[in-house]
């Protein structure tokens, strides 16, 4: 009878990891998420002073990381970008729409609104 306790528990306990190491790999296969923001400063100079570190320590508090900021664009076709344009990767869009309902951005409003014009969207990354 105890052969029978010990063969069910360790199929159980089998099942159990099995369940657990296939949740990890649907994790790990799960593709980010990446924000491009399109920015139009009123006021290029006071914009990166005033308002970029902010915002990026605030994003990357959140969970978001830096692609590319600002570099130099080209346009290859179709209407050129903004004069700034921002990649951010991020875990999740519900992650981003975290971020947008925190108190750090809701704090940066103000700035952000009174410094640049944005345009932003997610577009969700290929598995690997």
């Amino acid at each position: 009878m105890k052969t029978h306790y010990s063969v069910t528990l360790a199929m159980l306990a089998g099942f159990g990891l099995g369940a657990v190491a296939v949740e990890g790999l649907h994790a790990q296969a799960k593709p980010p998420v990446y924000q491009v923001v399109e920015i139009e400063p009123s006021n290029m100079e006071a914009y990166v002073k005033d308002y970029v570190p902010k915002a990026q320590a605030a994003i990357k508090a959140a969970g978001g990381k830096f692609l590319a900021a600002g570099g130099k664009t080209t346009t290859i076709e179709g209407e050129p970008p903004k004069a700034r344009v921002v990649i951010q990767q991020w875990d999740s869009v519900e992650k981003i729409q975290a971020y947008r309902d925190s108190a750090a951005f809701k704090d940066l409003l103000p700035l952000r609104n009174s410094m640049a014009k944005f345009r932003s969207y997610a577009v969700e990354g290929v598995p690997q």
